[in-house]
């Protein structure tokens, strides 16, 4: 159920931003978006120091890595716009939406570095029971994932279980192709902020 809190209860600022985003991208603003300008000072300012520092702080995850593991969380999840909307951003980013097809398809038989595999399959069961074992740990690390990449790894875990579980409590709209593409020109070009 759609909550109507996003389409109402911003400021007239934030109202004449929404109109100039539509305006400019011809697209309507995104819940996510609309969601951390309801109530910044509770939640919208941190979430988005939190889950920009996640997906383009320093990290040798590149982009593309971050926003698959977004977009495989989301996933299993089952948040239908999260999936949309970091599918085509993790696609933009490596430029090869066949290889994130693959991946969201199969993760065991997709094109990709063990150790991005390994990531991926523990952040799955993180997603999917709350936990991992240190055998699960030492799986990741046998594959080559040094522990600071299983630290950032966890921090986009972090952020797209809040965001997804948002997502559905607050029924996200969910785009069009064109407005998820949309969508993920702009998060590769400004990030989340």
């Amino acid at each position: 159920m759609r909550l109507d809190i996003l389409n109402r209860g911003y400021s007239p600022a934030t109202k004449v931003l929404f109109a100039l985003i539509r305006l400019f991208s011809g697209h309507p603003v995104p819940d996510a978006a609309k969601l951390v300008f309801y109530r910044p000072d509770f939640y919208g300012a941190r979430a988005k120091e939190f889950t920009h520092e996640a997906m383009r702080g320093p990290s040798d995850w590149s982009v593309g890595d971050r926003e698959l593991m977004a977009a495989y969380v989301s996933k299993v999840n089952e948040s239908a716009f999260c999936v949309g909307a970091h599918t085509a951003t993790a696609s933009q980013a490596y430029q090869d939406g066949l290889r994130v097809a693959a991946v969201l398809a199969d993760l065991e038989s997709a094109p990709v570095e063990e150790p991005l595999r390994a990531t991926l399959r523990m952040l799955g069961k993180l997603t999917a029971e709350g936990k991992v074992s240190a055998g699960d740990m030492r799986e990741v690390l046998s594959a080559g994932v040094s522990p600071r990449q299983v630290e950032d790894a966890l921090a986009v875990c972090v952020a797209f279980n809040t965001t997804d579980r948002l997502a559905d409590a607050f029924g996200f709209e969910v785009l069009s192709p064109e407005g998820f593409q949309a969508g993920a020109k702009y998060l590769l070009k400004r990030g989340y902020r």
